[in-house]
């Protein structure tokens, strides 16, 4: 991991869990799953191994202690350095102040909804909106369970986020899947017949 390399969204949550406290990868592991950190990023002990092993290599997290638990294999302890501090709060910077292009697949698949028919169309969107719903819930009952907790909402900040998002999302596809029905968004239904138009290029000019 170059020192001016962007960090991975794996190995910002890493060196977020070190800032609390030194523990070992397995620990991390069990941490982000406890705490629903699987609805942020893609979370795998093989690979937070790895982000951990490049992070050390980088500079930004030293191994600090080894334990045994057992007839269970030997684990290594890791505690985040000044310059892991300090790469951790300049990505945080980043990602909060600049946006970032994702290119979320989603809004590609609306731009070419126009080549289903309006009746699969609904059909499909409701069943996105079906699962939605259960996310939306899934949020909400993460939201229950911090409060219930006394958590501080500091560390929960972005279940609001997400259901923010959700909700909106949801309150569109409804508008959306209305417009179909009742014709008010005009949708041209393709014959099965149907051939695209060959684009003209300078090769066939």
């Amino acid at each position: 991991m170059p020192s001016g390399a962007q960090l991975s969204p794996l190995a910002m949550a890493a060196l977020g869990l070190l800032a609390e406290r030194a523990m070992h990868p397995y620990e991390m592991y069990q941490l982000l799953i406890h705490r629903h950190e699987d609805r942020l990023l893609k979370v795998r002990p093989g690979t937070l191994y790895h982000a951990v092993d490049r992070m050390v290599g980088a500079g930004l997290v030293e191994a600090v202690g080894t334990t045994r638990d057992g007839n269970r294999p030997e684990r290594t302890t890791f505690a985040i350095l000044p310059a892991g501090t300090a790469r951790l709060a300049a990505g945080l910077r980043s990602l909060l102040a600049e946006p970032v292009k994702e290119y979320p697949r989603f809004a590609q698949a609306l731009s070419e909804a126009h080549n289903l028919p309006a009746a699969e169309v609904i059909e499909l969107l409701d069943i996105r909106r079906a699962a939605l719903e259960k996310e939306f819930a899934a949020l909400e009952a993460d939201r229950k369970l911090a409060l219930a907790r006394e958590v501080a909402r500091q560390y929960w900040i972005d279940v609001g986020y997400q259901q923010h998002l959700l909700r909106a999302e949801l309150d569109w596809l409804q508008r959306l899947c209305s417009d179909l029905h009742e014709g008010s968004l005009p949708w041209m239904d393709k014959p099965k017949d149907s051939t695209i138009p060959e684009i003209a290029t300078e090769a066939n000019q």
